[in-house]
């Protein structure tokens, strides 16, 4: 199978109290646990069971047929993907590559956080928030429900989750805190780097 359920890079109460464990037992335990589940009974079978994860997103993106095999495995992928950019004591302005290049592209940090912020309260509904590259460019762009910028040939460098079950439980409906807690105590911009040179 392709599709698998990662280990979390961290202790299950690492990220408190900005993300609690009660909140990684479902968000990582039950809600990615049956994307993976699920992706893997549609593939199961057909052309796509011994593809890679990103080349089934780009195969199956709008297919009206294979909808349901597109958000559950870009759902798993997107989810494998945001717990890699988390860390315990992480955010803050970031050093290295990525640095300069939010420089570059926002003219400073706190206008990129600024970018950042408004793009994850403005997403209607669930969906997700990313630092991606298009080419030599750092972009910030919004997808909705299970969408990613795989789908859109751009690279993700960071993505924060804003479907409700990635903070509801620590944060109700307050979603702009939950997103300047993130921004500013868990992006792992070592992560950023790595993927940013990669």
């Amino acid at each position: 199978m392709p599709i698998s359920l990662p280990e979390l890079p961290f202790a299950p109460d690492a990220l408190a109290p900005v993300i609690s464990a009660r909140t990684l037992e479902f968000h990582h335990g039950k809600h990615h646990r049956a994307y993976v589940d699920n992706a893997n009974k549609l593939i199961a079978g057909t052309d796509l069971d011994a593809a890679a994860p990103e080349d089934i997103i780009q195969k199956t993106a709008g297919d009206t047929a294979k909808t349901g095999i597109f958000n559950n495995v870009a759902q798993a992928w997107n989810h494998s993907f945001y717990w890699q950019g988390i860390k315990p004591g992480g955010g803050g302005p970031p050093v290295g590559s990525v640095a300069d290049r939010i420089k570059a592209a926002w003219g400073d940090y706190a206008a990129f956080v600024d970018a950042l912020k408004t793009a994850g309260t403005n997403q209607f509904g669930s969906g997700w928030v990313w630092l991606v590259a298009d080419g030599d460019a750092l972009k910030i762009v919004k997808t909705a429900n299970a969408d990613t910028p795989v789908a859109q040939g751009l690279k993700p460098l960071l993505t924060i989750d804003v479907w409700e079950h990635a903070y509801y439980l620590d944060w109700q409906n307050r979603r702009a805190d939950y997103l300047v807690a993130f921004i500013d105590k868990l992006i792992n911009w070592d992560f950023v780097n790595r993927r940013l040179g990669a």
